[in-house]
């Protein structure tokens, strides 16, 4: 099965097929002296395509040299050799996805019911995660999986950094994954992650009784303006789930507002995490 390929370069597939409009494949593979199969995969995002290749097909369908800029950006990230690459292996597909959805997003707001995010994971609590996995029980397939989640912390180092925003359940704090001392050293990278200048992390108080998230965990990725609308990832036993329709985001995004109000403010939340911190220390 093929492995699904960088948004960018899927981006530009859609918008050259949309360029193409009603001129036939064959008639545009015959014009630039190409295979139709070459088109094919240019359009459909299984190869990427030269910048040569590139001007010489937006001439043919009249696009202007000044509009070109953003298409020609899209070509250069498609032909970029993802960071993720050496990973893909031992991880499902739609993972695959998620990566490069990840790796462009500017917000990213997430509702975790079970663990830690994997962006504010420490190595040892990920690696208790991963080994529960009911779809693997290879060493090295653990090991890589675990390398690829530390791997994908960068992401908040990057310049400039994804703004993050993260609503926890309180049950995740008293989960001993991993067992106490783990978890209590995963308690204290999330304390220091939540100082860090553009993540907010709030955590969602028993008290808060029903609310809006009480059916699974999600993550609503945004992305630059003009570029892309945002995607909702819902992380399953066999792989994510996306959700693309502008009504389904609708619903997940007053989702997330409607956890962040029923939770505790930035500062109170950072209190609640020290104080359990602290317990399991005793």
């Amino acid at each position: 099965m093929a492995r699904p390929t960088s948004t960018a370069r899927r981006e530009l597939g859609g918008e050259l097929r949309r360029l193409r409009g009603e001129r036939r494949a064959v008639d545009v593979a015959t014009a630039l002296g190409w295979s139709e199969s070459k088109l094919s995969r240019i359009e459909t995002a299984h190869t990427g395509i030269s910048e040569p290749d590139l001007d010489r097909l937006l001439t043919l369908y009249g696009v202007g040299v000044e509009d070109r800029g953003r298409l020609r950006d899209l070509a250069r990230r498609g032909r970029a050799r993802a960071w993720w690459t050496p990973y893909r292996s031992s991880v499902p597909d739609p993972y695959d996805e998620y990566l490069a959805l990840e790796a462009e997003a500017v917000r990213i707001s997430e509702w975790e019911t079970q663990v830690v995010p994997g962006l504010l994971q420490t190595d040892e609590y990920a690696r208790a995660v991963i080994e529960t996995g009911v779809d693997i029980d290879d060493s090295a397939i653990i090991q890589r999986r675990l390398a690829l989640r530390m791997a994908r912390q960068s992401t908040l180092t990057r310049v400039p950094p994804p703004i993050l925003r993260i609503v926890i359940d309180e049950g995740v704090l008293l989960r001993e994954i991993g067992g106490p001392e783990v978890q209590r050293r995963q308690l204290a990278r999330l304390y220091e992650a939540s100082s860090r200048p553009g993540v907010e992390l709030m955590i969602l108080p028993f008290q808060a009784g029903a609310h809006a998230g009480l059916t699974e965990s999600f993550m609503v990725l945004e992305f630059a303006t003009g570029t892309r609308a945002p995607v909702v990832h819902i992380e399953g036993l066999t792989g994510g789930l996306f959700r693309v329709k502008p009504e389904e985001i609708d619903v997940y995004q007053d989702a997330f507002d409607d956890l962040q109000e029923r939770s505790l403010s930035p500062e109170d939340s950072r209190t609640v995490i020290a104080e359990t911190r602290d317990r399991l220390a005793r």
